[in-house]
């Protein structure tokens, strides 16, 4: 990555969200550099993808979005945040994610530690279920049970 291409991704601002564990999640997601996504989480830390059972720990996290996240790219807008008790904080993000062949709305809500650590982060995709078919890859082959719609 060029010293330019760091200082625009750098400046990515999120109306509502200060917290830079948030901002650098962000960054780094967009820029493809996962293993330093993953270690803004604790090492208990857990990701809630969508579609996908819970990914527990720095290098598991690392390693799903090696695999699932090359293509996407989150266009994050505005957020909230909360304190929680024991010195969490929540933090709630809407935006967009894009892929090559599609592009939805997504909430995505963290929760940080008193050491500002992501110790879960929840991804959301704010579609319903007629539209989240059709975002399905067209490289892959789905069964869809008509008794789930």
């Amino acid at each position: 990555m060029t010293i330019a291409e760091f200082s625009s991704l750098r400046s990515l601002q999120i109306e509502g969200v200060t917290e830079t564990t948030i901002l650098n999640y962000f960054t780094t997601l967009n820029a493809g550099e996962f293993k330093q996504t993953a270690a803004l989480f604790a090492e208990d830390g857990v990701m809630h993808p969508p579609f996908e059972s819970a990914i527990l720990g720095q290098q598991a996290i690392a390693s799903y979005l090696d695999q699932e996240a090359q293509d996407i790219k989150a266009y994050p807008q505005q957020g909230m945040s909360e304190n929680l008790p024991d010195h969490h904080i929540q933090i709630q993000v809407t935006g967009k994610a894009e892929t090559s062949w599609c592009g939805v709305n997504v909430l995505w809500l963290f929760i940080l530690n008193q050491n500002q650590q992501i110790i879960t982060a929840k991804i959301k995709l704010l579609a319903s279920p007629q539209d989240l078919l059709s975002l399905r890859p067209p490289d892959k082959e789905y069964i869809v049970d008509p008794e789930l719609f």
